[in-house]
Order: C-alpha cells, then structure tokens, then sequence
C-alpha cells in the first residue's frame, strides 16, 4: 500500500526544499506531483514562461464536475540573508510547542495540510470535487498565482470556491487592499552645485515626488472613509517609499536618484484611477525638470500590481469556512494576497489559514503545533463536508 504521509511529515519536507522566491521552486512542485500521483490523483504543472525553474501545480479529486472548492497556497517564502536563526531554517525543529522552520507559518503549513486532504479526500466518496492549486512567486509581488490560474485552472472542471490558506489564525479575511508599485528612476544633469541653477539635481526632484506623497496621504487621511474602507487600518489609500539612493557627492547635483513609490488602494477603489494621478504628477513634475534641461527625465517601471480583494455579498466560500469555523469575526487586511486573482478569475474566495502573521517574514519563523492541529481539524470538518 503506497504510505500516506502524516501532515506533520509533509511539512517537514515541504520546508526542506529552499524555496526562496529568487530561487526554483519546481523541485517541490515535481515531489508534490509525484506524492498525489503515487495516491492516483493526477495534476497539471505550468512552468514560469520566463523561469523554467518555477512552477505551479493544479490537480483535482472527487467527481470530474463543477462546483468544487479549491486549497490554495503558495510555495516560495522570503530569504534568511542577515536573518539570525537559532536553528536550521530549512529544516523543522519542534521546541516548546512550536514548528520552526522559514515557511511554517508563511505558507507551507497550510500547504502541507492541503495536499494531505487531497490524499485522505481520494479515498473518500466525495459528493464535491477538492481541487488543489501551488503557486509561485506570491513573495515578489503575487504575479504566480495570476499565470497558475490563466494556464491551469481551464485544464480542471470548474470549482466554485477557494480557500487561499495565508496566515489568519483560522479566522476568516473577506477583503484586502490592492497595490500598484514602480521602480522610479529620476534622471537628472550632473553640475557644480554652485551652479545648481543650471543643473537638475535628480534628489530634489525626487524629493518633489515624495513630498507630493506625504501631502496625499494627509489629505485621505483627513477625508471621511467610505463604508468598506473604513473596515480597514489605515482606512485610506496610503502611498509609500521605502528605498531611495542616489548622488555621488556632496559638490554635485545629483545625475541620478532612484526609489520605490507604491500605493495600497483599499476596496472599492480603482488601482488604474491611483495609476493615472500617479503618472500625472510624475509628469508634471519632469516637465519643470526639462524646462532647466531638456535631456532630463523620469523613467517609471511598473513592477507589481494586484487588484483589491473586495468583501463579497452572501459570499459563498466566506459562508464555507464561516460554516467550519464557526468563525462570526469581520476582518480585513491592509497586506495583499493572491485571494484577489482568484476572485477577479470569477471564483469565490475567503482567505483562511493556520497560523499568526506577525511571525511570517522573521528570524526564527514558527507555527504553533496548536495552530496545525487546529489547521488539520478544520480540513477533517472539510472532508466530512464535502463526503456523500
């Protein structure tokens, strides 16, 4: 009889693999494959168009029909560079009842417990298809998830509600804001700043930009918030840098600056209006540089954007896991999750998983093994849910 492996023992080897978002994740994706293959469930991989070394995964149990509810979770987690670890991060140690390990809580806890469901879920009778989705690259901007669904999700019948199991604590996450964020190069023209007048110090100019920034989040955050946004904290649209450089000395205007500039957008608001009021004032603002020096410009590269999750009326996958929990909380998030391309792919969705957030990112990750347990139980009440 093929071994069914416990989720605890899925866990440990999911973390094993080092699936840093700059690194292949397809190794994973590949023991996954086999894993539900050796149990007869069949899955589809697509490769990264540009990485073959990323992949995602989809795969399907229960009757070959719409309707099905859909475990999803990404695979990559984020580097332990300049991280001060008292254990190994890529290989789970249990200490004072808690799994450590880079991942266990972001987000290969939910994962392990997924695929250990579409196991048990194969040698049940099933009234209603489980589907299984892994992405890749949600830590560099949640791009995996929109190319797993447009080349995978066609390959599978139809399933009506996704569960995306990021970190909640088991609680149910109906809405999350959106973003839009550049890569923002201000070219500027090098001279003596004792003649600064003649040239186009690439800083200054920045600084026009941020400090435009700093004005707009005073005025949204005087502004009266909407019904949903004010569900939210902060309950407005918040623009945002968070790295800049630029200069070469103090005697010279800068020929060069560069930065991030970002804007989370709360639900019920357009990331392509925040887009336009964006451009605009970076095209206003290169026009005063090029009246000095017309050779001078501003360079902006779009480097992630992900659509608002909005709150959705008599929700059906929000009622699902609201169902097994028995969960009545209203909680929103200010951070993004692939919950929003699923959505915007026409599926239901509520995001909901094992484990505290305030612990993703951090030296020394951990999921409480009371959390996984709590994970296991609810994807039990799930198969019993979902059973003839």
């Amino acid at each position: 009889m093929t071994t069914r492996l416990t989720p605890r023992q899925i866990l440990d080897t999911l973390v094993a693999f080092p699936t840093v978002s700059r690194d292949p994740n397809r190794p994973l994706i590949e023991w996954v494959s086999d894993y539900l293959a050796s149990h007869g469930i069949a899955s589809q991989m697509s490769l990264k168009s540009d990485d073959p070394g990323k992949a995602g995964l989809w795969a399907h149990v229960g009757p070959w029909e719409d309707g099905g509810i859909v475990l999803s979770g990404h695979t990559d987690v984020v580097p332990v560079d300049g991280q001060d670890w008292s254990t190994d991060p890529f290989t789970i140690v249990e200490k004072d009842g808690k799994l450590f390990g880079r991942g266990s809580t972001d987000m290969k806890g939910f994962d392990a417990l997924a695929i250990w469901a579409m196991v048990e879920a194969r040698y049940a009778d099933l009234a209603r298809p489980l589907q299984l989705a892994l992405t890749y690259d949600e830590e560099i901007g949640c791009s995996g998830a929109a190319e797993v669904i447009a080349a995978l999700s066609p390959t599978m019948p139809k399933a009506r509600d996704v569960i995306v199991g990021e970190p909640t604590q088991m609680k149910a996450v109906t809405g999350h804001k959106g973003g839009v964020t550049w890569w923002v190069h201000v070219h500027g023209f090098e001279i003596h700043s004792s003649m600064m007048h003649r040239g186009v110090s690439a800083i200054m100019y920045a600084a026009k930009l941020i400090d435009w920034a700093n004005d707009l989040n005073d005025r949204l955050m005087a502004a009266e918030p909407g019904p949903i946004a004010a569900l939210f904290d902060p309950s407005f649209t918040t623009a945002h840098v968070g790295q800049i450089r630029g200069g070469t000395a103090h005697n010279i205007t800068a020929k060069d600056c560069e930065f991030q500039f970002g804007f989370r957008v709360v639900p019920g608001e357009d990331v392509d209006r925040w887009r336009r009021v964006f451009l605009d004032e970076v095209a206003k603002i290169e026009a005063e540089m090029q009246a000095v020096r017309p050779e001078t410009w501003i360079e902006c590269i779009e480097s992630f954007h992900l659509p608002p999750f909005l709150p959705e009326p008599g929700g059906t996958a929000e009622a699902l896991v609201r169902g097994l929990t028995g969960d009545n909380s209203e909680n929103m998030v200010s951070y993004g999750t692939e919950a929003s391309h699923f959505q915007a792919a026409g599926y239901s969705a509520v995001v909901c998983g094992p484990g505290n957030i305030a612990m993703a990112h951090q030296p020394d990750e951990y999921i409480t093994v009371e959390q996984f347990q709590a994970g296991k139980a609810f994807m039990e009440r799930l198969l019993d849910n979902i059973r003839v």
